[in-house]
């Protein structure tokens, strides 16, 4: 339990400071993320109904209700987990090959284009596993803020 609790001010602190980092360069980069990764599914709002949302056989998750879901508490040691693909979800696919492909896989080396503001913010080693904590982190901030009350 106190493993957990602390892994959870973790991800809770790295995610602050990430949005406060954001909200300095007046760019929402977690929004873009998820643009770029989620809403094909989850759609522009996160409630689910995606331009291929009707194609899929499982209907995606409204993820504005999350909080209100799990009792009023953000869950982000779960939603990180989800997109890392440390927590299965049969709809996103297999570990090894989820629904964004290798987009928040920390690999060595990373197959598609990233923003090279990710690299700064990485600072001098810029090694792949902080940039993808970093894409991860923002989506989770961005999800937390946009919950329903």
């Amino acid at each position: 339990m106190e493993k957990h609790s602390l892994k959870c001010l973790i991800i809770a602190g790295l995610t602050a400071g990430f949005a406060a980092a954001a909200q300095a360069d007046d760019i929402d980069i977690g929004k873009s993320e998820f643009q770029s990764s989620c809403a094909s599914c989850h759609g522009a709002d996160a409630k689910g109904n995606g331009p291929v949302s009707d194609q899929l056989k499982v209907s995606p998750a409204d993820l504005t209700m999350l909080s209100k879901n799990n009792n009023g508490v953000f869950p982000a040691d779960a939603i990180y987990k989800t997109i890392d693909g440390t927590k299965a979800v049969p709809a996103h696919g297999s570990r090894e090959m989820p629904i964004w492909g290798e987009r928040f896989n920390p690999i060595v080396n990373l197959p598609h284009y990233v923003d090279p503001s990710y690299w700064e913010k990485a600072g001098p080693d810029q090694k792949p596993e902080v940039v993808v904590r970093k894409r991860i982190l923002s989506v989770v901030d961005y999800l937390s803020r946009i919950q329903q009350k």
